[in-house]
């Protein structure tokens, strides 16, 4: 009889272990779906950011209308609408209503190029030469399948009429997919298919390198103090719980606090990575404090022995045994905390960067954006197009974490020594 109620015993504690292992295999399988889903959404909308379209068409550079002096004068849009119609052998009316709707169909791209072409080469006025744009950020869509005639002609912003423009341009050749290497070499613009995401790039860039000089040595300074020399009384307590309190703080009271201290009262530029790295970096510092103390208070208490034995100083003791081999753990709290705060939105919207930055910075006292800023101000945006280039940017932003974690655990690993 016992035997037999030890026997259900058992099979019954097996029983919940097995139902445990399922409920957490389970919880790691919905996660994963759920990570899963969100990456395909975002790579579904942004996949067609990274390619474009250009239209290649001849144009006759008109001596009677060609600026020769000042090109950038020129109206080349209207011009190249005027004798794309003609090719097309269209007749426009009176007003000019047909080639107003076909220039719509370009980037204003094409004007600048055009011009360019006239300035390094007078001599090409009198002679027809091909010039390559951008499409405008509709007919791109258009293209990529994001625009189709099946749509009530009420909802969309190309009429009947311009999509079959379009498609005959396509059909003769003049339009053309190619890699939009714009994305990743120019900044932001107010069209779509100018937009880039460098200048957000290299202000985050500056803000990091802004963040890493200021919080990593004042945390790891911090949090040697702390665990290795500081006096263990009320005022080391109170310091200690104040750092975890601050770790839980929300990120746009850092926000605040930046916009009071740095900008209204050291009068620092606004939206500059100047300011942003020094909000960041207050941000960053509880949690690479707590990350090595954490690495610190790893290694075993027999390393300090041995060392005090063999006549070495506390400090001896500190920077030549404890802090080596604790690296690999406040080399991984530091990226990490580099990488969560190359993710923040918040504090920096509270800072300026949610303002439109056309520009790439070249200093840490220029006004610029940041990845997240980004991301927010192309996803509020109007124009449709704009979404596409935000999923993009979600990616590009993504990439620069996977990296990040990637070189943390990659430090851990390299300089991670077992005893």
């Amino acid at each position: 009889m016992r035997a037999n109620r030890l026997r259900a015993g058992l099979k019954r504690r097996y029983a919940r272990e097995g139902r445990f292992k399922l409920y957490g295999l389970l919880a790691i399988g919905v996660a994963v779906g759920f990570l899963l889903l969100l990456l395909g959404r975002i790579i579904e909308q942004g996949h067609t950011a990274f390619y474009t379209h250009t239209v290649t068409v001849p144009v006759y550079m008109d001596p009677a209308r060609v600026d020769r002096a000042y090109p950038q004068g020129t109206n080349f849009e209207l011009l190249v609408a005027e004798q794309q119609l003609a090719r097309m052998g269209i007749a426009d009316d009176a007003q000019g209503t047909k080639a107003a709707e076909l220039r719509g169909l370009f980037s204003s791209e094409l004007k600048f190029a055009a011009a360019e072409r006239i300035q390094n080469n007078p001599n090409l006025i009198g002679q027809t030469v091909p010039i390559a744009a951008p499409l405008s950020d509709d007919a791109d869509l258009y293209f990529k399948h994001e625009i189709s005639l099946d749509t009530p002609a009420d909802q969309r912003r190309l009429s009947d009429e311009q999509i079959g423009w379009l498609d005959r341009m396509q059909a003769s050749g003049q339009v053309a997919a190619h890699f939009n290497t714009g994305l990743f070499t120019k900044g932001d613009s107010t069209e779509p298919e100018l937009a880039g995401v460098l200048g957000a790039v290299v202000g985050s860039a500056l803000m990091l390198l802004v963040t890493a000089f200021i919080a990593i040595p004042l945390g790891v300074g911090a949090a040697l103090y702390l665990e290795e020399f500081a006096p263990r009384n009320r005022l080391t307590d109170l310091i200690e719980v104040n750092i975890n309190n601050l770790a839980a703080v929300p990120s746009i009271i850092y926000g605040l606090l930046g916009l009071a201290l740095f900008i209204n009262w050291m009068h620092l530029p606004r939206a500059s990575p100047l300011v942003g790295g020094l909000v960041l970096a207050l941000m960053a510092l509880p949690t690479i404090i707590i990350a090595t103390r954490s690495s610190l208070k790893a290694v075993p208490p027999s390393i300090r022995e041995a060392a005090l034995a063999m006549g070495a100083s506390k400090t001896q003791t500190v920077f030549q045994h404890t802090l080596p081999l604790a690296m690999p753990g406040v080399m991984t709290g530091a990226i990490i905390s580099m990488a969560h705060a190359l993710g923040e939105t918040a504090p920096l919207l509270l800072i300026g960067m949610v303002s439109f930055i056309p520009g790439i910075p070249a200093s840490l006292g220029e006004p610029t954006g940041a990845l997240p800023s980004l991301i927010y101000i192309w996803e509020n945006a109007s124009e449709r197009a704009f979404h596409e280039r935000t999923a993009a940017a979600i990616l590009v932003l993504l990439a620069f974490m996977i990296v990040m974690n990637a070189a943390a655990i990659f430090l851990r690993r390299r300089f991670e020594r077992r005893w």
